[in-house]
């Protein structure tokens, strides 16, 4: 197998976000989607008084991060969880607050890097796409048991697939005379189904449906619906939660959950904000940043990034809570 990579997306940046609440002696970051531990190993380095709690549901990722971090000694903790089980994992921890809660959402490179993990379309694997390998339905199952409806909303919402109920219609049929294995078979079965002249536009003609596929098996968007709330929650005054999102449903709940968390609850008609009333949270970054064109040559992956970043200035006590 070979030796995945992984170039962290906006790094200078993400960590210029995190530096100012990680200042203090005993700052803690988590981490939510370790990785290879690029974002983390950063911080490590530019924020010495700070350490790292490292989550992720992948077990060959934490392995590897582990390994890399190790250098930073107990300065680094990895966790096996799905980043919605945030509250759990800092009970587990004894950490009531945290000071910053970094999100880069999506498939890594290290997972598309591996061909097993069958989340690339560009070469023949087993259609897997699971981020953590040892439980849970698998994109093979996802295609052999889903109905036809059931395929056409993944596609169309998760992959925004102009050409969803087409391509289920034909998925459903193609199964009953052998069910999907690899991911040759459904390459090919798209390459069929799209018509040429959409193939020739927008990436690869796969690309839309891996996504969905990889959203649905993961349970993505629930799971962030969950989490960045719980982020917010999670975080001391000076914190900070940073998210970077690659996807428009992904981006729109972030965006969501940050504007709820900073909305003052003040009657619009009153003329000023009384003592106390105002939001316990506040906007980092004005919408969301995006990668220049420099990032993007040195990083393709930068290319659809969405970078969202709050802090809290009031105590818990004075918001109305990020989830309501």
């Amino acid at each position: 197998m070979p030796a995945p990579s992984h170039v962290p997306v906006l790094l200078d940046r993400v960590v210029s976000l995190l530096e100012p609440a990680l200042a203090h002696e005993g700052a803690v970051l988590v981490d939510c989607t370790l990785g290879l531990g690029g974002h983390s190993e950063a911080v490590l380095e530019r924020c010495e008084l700070a350490r790292v709690v490292g989550v992720d549901r992948d077990t060959v990722a934490l392995e590897m991060a582990g390994e890399r971090l190790a250098r930073f000694g107990d300065r680094f903790t990895g966790v096996h969880a799905v980043y919605d089980e945030l509250p759990d994992v800092l009970e587990e921890l004894g950490l009531p607050t945290v000071d910053a809660v970094l999100f880069d959402l999506g498939v890594s490179s290290m997972q598309l890097d591996v061909r097993e993990r069958g989340f690339a379309y560009a070469e023949d694997a087993p259609l897997d796409m699971r981020m953590d390998g040892t439980g849970g339905a698998t994109a093979a199952d996802v295609l052999n048991t889903y109905s036809a409806a059931e395929l056409t909303r993944v596609l169309r919402d998760f992959g925004e697939e102009k050409f969803a109920r087409k391509i289920a219609g034909a998925v459903v049929r193609e199964r009953e005379r052998e069910p999907f294995r690899t991911s040759a078979r459904l390459v090919e079965l798209l390459y069929a189904e799209i018509p040429a002249p959409a193939r020739r536009t927008g990436g690869h003609p796969a690309k839309r449906t891996f996504q969905a596929l990889r959203m649905e098996v993961n349970d993505e968007l629930s799971v962030l619906r969950r989490a960045v709330p719980a982020a917010i929650d999670a975080i001391a005054v000076g914190g900070r939660v940073v998210v970077e999102s690659y996807h428009s449903l992904e981006d729109r709940l972030v965006k969501q959950a940050f504007a709820a968390a900073t909305r003052s609850t003040v009657p619009l008609d009153l003329p000023f904000v009384p003592e106390g009333s105002e939001p316990a949270l506040r906007l980092v970054t004005r919408g969301a940043e995006k990668a220049n064109t420099q990032e993007i040559e040195d990083n393709p992956r930068a290319a659809s990034v969405r970078l969202r970043a709050i802090e809290r200035v009031r105590p818990a006590g004075h918001d109305r809570g990020a989830a309501s």
